[in-house]
C-alpha cells in the first residue's frame, strides 16, 4: 500500500478529484495548507500599501491506494494538476504499512 501526498494549487482541486474518481480512486483527504517553494511569494497592494505574501495557498490531497494502482494515480494526478507555471505542485508517495477501516474492522488493502 501507499499514501500518495499531492501538493497543488487550490483551482486544480476539483480537476484532480473528477479525474481520480474517473479511475475509480473515490476515497481521499484534502487539507488547505500555505506554502512556498521555487515561486517564493508574490507581492500584494492593500490600501496603497504594499506586502509580500511569503506563504501562497495551496491544497493537500492525501489517497490511500494499493501497489498496483501506483502509476495510474500519480499519471493521473500530474495530467490533471498540470498547467505548466511555477508552482503546479508537487507529489510525494511514502509507504503505508496498515490500514484499519473503523466500521466494519477490515484491513489493509481490504480497507481502502
Amino acid at each position: 500500500m501507499k499514501l500518495v501526498t499531492v501538493i497543488i494549487k487550490p483551482f486544480k482541486l476539483e480537476d484532480v478529484r473528477e479525474a481520480l474518481s474517473n479511475i475509480d480512486i473515490n476515497g481521499l483527504t484534502v487539507t488547505e495548507v500555505k506554502g512556498f517553494g521555487r515561486q517564493k511569494g508574490h507581492a500584494e497592494l492593500y490600501r496603497g500599501a504594499e506586502y509580500t505574501v511569503n506563504f501562497l495557498p495551496k491544497v493537500k490531497i492525501e489517497v490511500a491506494i494499493v501497489d498496483e494502482q501506483l502509476d495510474d494515480v500519480l499519471a493521473t494526478i500530474t495530467k490533471a494538476a498540470y498547467t505548466g507555471k511555477i508552482g503546479d505542485g508537487k507529489i510525494f508517495v511514502t509507504p503505508l504499512e496498515h490500514a484499519i477501516r473503523i466500521r466494519t474492522g477490515e484491513t489493509d488493502d481490504a480497507a481502502l
